[in-house]
Formats: C-alpha cells, structure tokens, sequence
C-alpha cells in the first residue's frame, strides 16, 4: 500500500473509534441487587466435575514434566559440550513451564479465594 492510501485508512479508523466512543447507550436503568438466581439450580456437580478435570490434568502435566526432564538430564549427560549447550538453552523454558504446572494449583486457588471474597455493594 502506498502512504496515501494508509494515511485514508488511519484517519478513517480515528474517526470511527471517535463516533463510537460518542454514542450515546440506550439502556434501561438496571438495579444488580434485584436479580436473584433459581436455588434450586445447584452448582456443586458443576464444581466438582471442574475439580476433577483440573486434578487430571494437573497429574498428567506433572507426570509429563518429570518424565522430560529424565529425558533432559540423560541427554544432557551423554552429550557432547556443543549439545550441553544447546540443553542449557532449552532448560529455562522448561523449568518456567515445569514451575507453572506444579504452582497452577496454588495460583488457580489464590484466584479463587479473591473472587469468592469481593462483595457487591
């Protein structure tokens, strides 16, 4: 594309981010303390078939990761300095994504307990 045609194109994307940033939103007035839900709908198969997935998942990914660095530190026991290189750089990727697996748990948890604990005015 040539600059003329680029330069049509951004002002045309301003003006448009513009006119939709302006519209006015017809809504009617919505008061959050009125809704309330059906109890007799219950959440608790939903969250234990969710904690079970998770689990699974969470048990394989750790399986999977010991098992790779076995792999690793085997290879990088029998190979020579050039391929001791080459495994050195691959390591930090792993251990990142090793470290992620085995903090998912913890970290989905911490996230859970901040939701569950915002009140709504």
């Amino acid at each position: 594309m040539n600059k003329k045609v680029l330069k049509i194109v951004n002002v045309l994307l301003i003006v448009l981010v513009l006119i939709s940033i302006a519209s006015n939103v017809l809504a009617a007035p919505f008061e959050p303390s009125s809704m309330t839900g059906d109890p007799s709908i219950g959440t608790g198969k939903i969250q234990n078939v969710g904690n079970d997935i998770v689990g699974i998942l969470q048990t394989v990914g750790i399986v999977i990761s010991v098992i790779i660095l076995i792999v690793l530190g085997i290879k990088y026991m029998m190979g020579s300095a050039e391929e001791k290189a080459e495994y050195k750089k691959t390591m930090l990727p792993y251990i990142i994504g090793a470290a992620l697996v085995f903090a998912a748990s913890a970290f989905a948890q911490i996230v859970y307990d901040f939701a569950t604990g915002i009140k709504v005015a």
